[in-house]
């Protein structure tokens, strides 16, 4: 069976973080599916469309990975796509608590699918889209927290 995994987030913008999350994940899964998600409790500086772009474009040569999008909750997409693993990164002890409960409230409403987290190298464990954001809104160069071909123009 081909095992395909679910990595969701709002990725606003996809960061050196998420990229080293995928590039680790890529051996344990036959495809990924980059999931941009809407979050409603976040103000988005590029549009989903926007978003979806930037990442195809960076991911257009990788056989194993494709990008989609979806609104609602994060399960039932894996359902709806044949997922049966749901990929998260992890920065800090906070991220692991917040991504602990929701995957524990996932696995009762959809045992089938199993959450896998991977943990943030070290030089990671700071970057956030959030910060990147302000970086961004504000005229700053982001492009040391932004993987290489990257294009936010």
């Amino acid at each position: 069976m081909k095992k395909t995994a679910v990595f969701p987030g709002t990725f606003d913008p996809f960061t050196r973080g998420h990229e080293n999350i995928l590039q680790r994940a890529l051996p344990l899964f036959d495809h990924i599916i980059i999931a941009v998600g809407v979050h409603s409790g976040k103000q988005t500086l590029f549009s989903k469309e926007k978003r979806i772009d930037m990442i195809r474009n960076l991911y257009r040569n990788v056989q194993k990975i494709s990008v989609d999008s979806y609104d609602g909750l994060t399960i039932d997409y894996c359902e709806k796509a044949g997922a049966q693993f749901l990929l998260r990164g992890l920065r800090t002890s906070a991220d692991f608590e917040y991504e602990r409960a929701i995957a524990q409230i996932n696995r009762k409403m959809n045992p089938s699918i199993e959450t896998i987290f991977l943990l943030a190298i070290p030089e990671y464990t700071p970057l956030n889209s959030t910060i990147i954001r302000d970086i961004l809104r504000h005229g700053g160069d982001a492009r040391q927290f932004l993987p290489e071909g990257l294009e936010i123009d």
